[in-house]
């Protein structure tokens, strides 16, 4: 009897905390999407996003061998187009000099609009679409309008920034739309990787986004340029294509050893 009587409490307990749970999760699903919606909140997380990157880049070493943005080296190919992969992008704005106007191509899609808050912060333009198509041809309005306003920057001197793979296709493989780019301006792709070595890989998110660290060290490179000719056919902008894409890897692959060290 005692020991019937000593369970009957946390039988009647039982059922409160599942109310309390229902009531926390009901309450979460009326005003997350208000939330969501608010420009104010959409703001406040992309300031806390920048304040992070920034963190991230004041904490972590430049090591011996990356490259600089801002180097002479470079001056010659401007205006060009930053080539990057995605989930490997997030912390260009923190590492591209303040003084050179970068104009960067962000996704249309509701996730992406945090992004081109952050951008922002860094006083980076955000130009909406994507160009990251299959077919250069066939570009949705949306992609085409992008691309063309991204010419325009091209031809007003600015850098521009473009994610080289296409959103949830195959990750790490360039598409035809920053090829096109390069094709009806003339200026030319350049590669880029930026990692550190304390980073954390979301192994579920389809392009493997990075999340890098602060506290550790960190690595820039930018690899040899590539051109695309004017007159450039179907067969040329796909060698184009492929040779983006193995001059990327190679760049990420390259900037990975410079913060971990042989393997």
């Amino acid at each position: 009897m005692e020991h019937d009587l000593a369970k009957e409490p946390a039988t009647e307990a039982a059922p409160r905390g599942r109310g309390r749970s229902r009531t926390t999760k009901a309450f979460w699903r009326k005003i997350r999407e208000p939330l969501a919606q608010s420009r104010l909140v959409k703001n406040a997380i992309a300031s806390l996003f920048a304040q992070f990157v920034r963190l991230v880049r004041l904490t972590n070493r430049v090591v011996e061998g990356s490259a600089r943005f801002s180097s002479s080296a470079y001056a010659e190919l401007e205006p060009g187009i930053i080539a990057l992969w995605h989930g490997q992008h997030l912390l260009t704005p923190a590492y591209y000099p303040k003084r050179k106007p970068l104009v960067a191509m962000v996704s249309r899609s509701a996730d992406a609009e945090l992004n081109a808050l952050m951008l922002q912060k860094f006083g980076i333009e955000a130009v909406r679409g994507s160009g990251g198509r299959e077919n250069a041809r066939h570009l949705d309005k949306g992609g085409a309008r992008a691309l063309i306003a991204l010419k325009k920057s091209l031809a007003d001197g600015k850098n521009v920034a473009m994610i080289a793979d296409i959103p949830h296709g195959t990750p790490r493989d360039a598409g035809l739309g920053i090829v096109l780019l390069a094709r009806l301006s003339g200026r030319p792709l350049l590669p880029v990787a930026i990692t550190t070595s304390r980073r954390k890989v979301l192994e579920k998110s389809w392009d493997k986004t990075t999340i890098n660290l602060p506290f550790g060290r960190s690595s820039i490179v930018i690899g040899t340029p590539i051109f695309v000719a004017a007159g450039a056919d179907e067969a040329e902008m796909e060698r184009k294509r492929q040779e983006i894409t193995v001059a990327l890897n190679a760049a990420t692959a390259e900037a990975y050893r410079l913060v971990d060290g042989p393997r």
